[in-house]
């Protein structure tokens, strides 16, 4: 029922003062959306500003929004085995585009390892995210 319970949390009011931007998502084709939407709302709780790129979204929206915002964070909720085949494309895009963004993630197809091997950080539930999160903007 916890998860039923994380549903039904009203949406979080947007940080008068946010400590840093961070682009949300999910990579195609990657559907489940819960677990994102768990975390999105846990940042933004902890007063970090939240950009939804959505669900099965294309690495190009990725690239745009974390522009667009000037975001310093990128989180990903990788929650099938297509979805996390993508990263090193996504990675390479944002390479490609001369961002310069953290990256945290997490999700079933992922582990610390899968992190670990492309510089990310990692976390396994929407309580880790914050401390995860500042952890990344401070390094």
């Amino acid at each position: 029922m916890s998860w039923l319970k994380s549903m039904m949390e009203k949406e979080p009011p947007e940080p008068t003062n946010p400590i840093a931007t961070v682009v949300i998502g999910n990579i195609e084709p990657d559907m489940h959306d819960t677990a994102k939407e768990a975390v999105r709302k846990s940042l933004k709780r902890a007063g970090f500003k939240t950009i939804d790129a959505g669900k099965s979204a294309p690495i190009d929206v990725f690239v745009q929004k974390i522009k667009e915002n000037n975001a310093t964070l990128l989180a990903l909720s990788v929650n099938t085995v297509p979805a996390k085949n993508q990263l090193p494309k996504l990675l390479e895009a944002i390479k490609a585009a001369g961002l310069n963004v953290k990256i945290i993630m997490g999700g079933a197809a992922v582990k610390k390892e899968d992190a670990d091997a492309i510089g990310a950080f990692f976390g396994k539930n929407k309580e880790e995210a914050p401390e995860i999160a500042k952890k990344a903007i401070a390094k």
